[in-house]
């Protein structure tokens, strides 16, 4: 399995062209007959789902849940969650509280340990108290797992104000 981690704040110009260039490099994967895996989110998830789709990947798709049942995401990522279900193969289930920062860079953790290959879209700044793209790269390698960094001409994050 891919999975794929970023940056949450980038802007809207840099995840359509994201969209463009996840779609020619999972198609490589698509070919080797691997599957995507994204935790449910706005932004890059769905870029990721999109492209996945487009490039003829398998996608699987991490919920939070709570005792077992699926539990409610923030109300900005609802829609993308409803897209990213539609263009899923699989949903999956993962215990963790979505509204709990600690608890999402441990889902990401566990989704990581489930994969053989992460694409991380980072610009190469350190982990803050909103974005935790280093520290799940730093992770990744230092559990064996194939990491391939980029950061297209171009992209951009938007400003703190406007993150908010």
């Amino acid at each position: 399995m891919i999975a794929l981690v970023g940056h949450p704040d980038l802007t809207a110009p840099t995840l359509a062209m994201l969209e463009e260039e996840l779609r020619r490099r999972l198609a490589d994967f698509a070919r080797a007959g691997r599957a995507g895996l994204v935790r449910a989110g706005r932004g890059l998830p769905l870029v990721f789902g999109r492209a996945a789709r487009a490039a003829g990947l398998p996608l699987v798709t991490v919920l939070p849940a709570r005792k077992g049942l699926p539990t409610v995401l923030k109300e900005a990522d609802l829609k993308a969650a409803g897209e990213l279900l539609v263009l899923s193969e699989q949903v999956r289930l993962l215990e963790y509280d979505p509204a709990d920062r600690g608890a999402c860079v441990g889902a990401d953790e566990s989704v990581l340990r489930a994969c053989e290959r992460l694409l991380a879209v980072w610009d190469g700044s350190p982990s803050n108290g909103r974005d935790a793209t280093a520290h799940l790269v730093a992770y990744a390698r230092s559990s064996g797992i194939a990491v391939d960094v980029f950061w297209p001409t171009g992209a951009r994050r938007m400003a703190a104000e406007e993150a908010s």
